[in-house]
This record gives C-alpha cells, structure tokens and sequence, in this order.
C-alpha cells in the first residue's frame, strides 16, 4: 500500500537558494536526490545488499512494472541476516542470502511524497514514522527519494548561508 504525503504542485522551482528567498518555503524537490536506484521483488536479499554497498546507500524503492511496491532498507536486510554466533558457513549464508527475494522482506506500506511537499511537511512525516527515507512520487513514477542526509545536507547548507548573511 502507497500513502502520499501530500498532493503534487505544479509550482516547483529548479534551482533556489535556500535563506535568499525566505519568502518561498522550502520544497522537497528542492533537496531530494534524482533518480534513485531502484530494484524490483525479485531481485535477491544478497544482490540488494550488495547493490547498497557498492552505492553506499541505505534504502532502495522496490519498483515492478514501473510501479512503486515497496521499500527495502539495510536495516530490513540486517533484520533477516543470522546472528554472527551462526554456525552458518559463508557459502551456507551466501546461499540463503540468494534464496531469499527482496519481496519476502520489503516494507509493503510506503508512505511517499511529492517533489512539491513542503520540506517541514516531509520532514515531520519522516520522524513521526520513523522512517529515513521517502519516495518522490509524480504522475505515479518514482522520480526522487527524500532522505535524512538530504535533509542534513540542505541544513547544513541553510546553516552555511545564514552564517554568511549575519
């Protein structure tokens, strides 16, 4: 299941400075990062994490037939991985590792947002949740991904420009 967060707008800046333009609030299409790597249900747990640490990233939209059906954190994998006190021979892991599909373990109810969400907005969404990270959904595609080093990274910007205007 895919809960929006708020409804698209048409009225979305390219590129804006973030303490210049006080007047514009902050938009998630604004900070979010473009065309994010995504995988579908099938692909396996070990390729999945893999995937994540050669892109040192943490969450991966599940997408089939273009369509948004899940998330899949590296939390969600260490969640299914055996204690390190396994018995398990690596090959023994490594074969369970690619039995396992991303479909068995991603987290089916997504909550997304939209490149014209106000930041604020997404931001509560995201730690009320508990969740690091938001699909950006327009026209039903998947064009972005909202994530706490987004978020991090347009503070530190923000903080930077502040700083500079004082």
């Amino acid at each position: 299941m895919i809960h929006m967060l708020c409804e698209p707008s048409s009225t979305l800046s390219k590129q804006r400075t973030l303490v210049s333009e006080q007047r514009q609030p902050l938009r998630v299409g604004d900070i979010m990062s473009v065309s994010p790597v995504t995988i579908t249900p099938s692909t396996s747990v070990h390729e999945a994490q893999a995937l994540m640490q050669q892109r040192k990233i943490r969450h991966l939209p599940v997408l089939q037939d273009g369509r948004l059906v899940g998330m899949i954190s590296d939390r969600d994998i260490r969640l299914v991985l055996p204690s390190p006190a396994t018995s398990l021979t690596v090959w023994e892991l490594r074969h369970l590792l690619d039995k396992l599909t991303v479909g068995e373990v991603m987290t089916y109810f997504v909550m997304t947002t939209a490149p014209g969400c106000l930041v604020t907005e997404a931001v509560g969404r995201m730690l009320g949740h508990k969740v690091g990270a938001l699909p950006v959904v327009e026209d039903r595609q998947v064009i972005g991904i909202l994530t706490r080093t987004d978020v991090l990274r347009a503070f530190r910007r923000l903080h930077a420009e502040l700083l500079a205007v004082a």
